[in-house]
């Protein structure tokens, strides 16, 4: 009840530092809610429950005791908890925590080790640029010294 209270009235607080504008308060599924069907909503999204069906916004929380089955289309995804389903987002965080079961697409991506992911990770912007592709980066610096001068 406490913690309840006290989230309340830093959200308020927070809105009366922002002079007025409005602050994005996140939509909340809690622990003890399970929820079938898709959501849409241009905000922050935070499960804790059992969601099952597509996920669509600016950004998605997956919390410790979450699980969607589904699919996620958003800006963001912070995956803590589970997800079994297809994930198109251009910021991708996997904590070590975390169990995704399906494919990611992605423009970044940052795993903690310890991660579970069975399935696969694909990047969705074009290719890495040749300067700085893979190979030239693992080669020790004089081996690049020469290899520029011979080009």
């Amino acid at each position: 009840m406490f913690k309840k209270l006290k989230r309340i009235m830093l959200l308020k607080f927070a809105r009366k530092l922002n002079n007025g504008q409005s602050v994005p308060v996140p939509s909340i599924i809690s622990e003890n809610t399970k929820l079938k069907g898709d959501i849409i909503s241009n905000g922050i999204i935070h499960i804790d429950g059992k969601v099952e069906g597509d996920v669509t916004c600016d950004e998605l929380v997956i919390g410790l005791k979450g699980i969607l089955i589904g699919s996620v289309n958003a800006n963001n995804l912070h995956l803590y908890g589970v997800l079994q389903g297809k994930a198109v987002v251009d910021k991708l965080f996997v904590a070590k925590t975390a169990k995704l079961m399906g494919d990611a697409t992605h423009n970044s991506i940052a795993i903690e080790p310890g991660a579970y992911i069975d399935g696969h990770c694909i990047r969705s912007g074009g290719p890495i640029p040749a300067e700085q592709s893979a190979p030239d980066l693992m080669l020790p610096d004089a081996t690049k010294h020469r290899k520029a001068a011979n080009n």
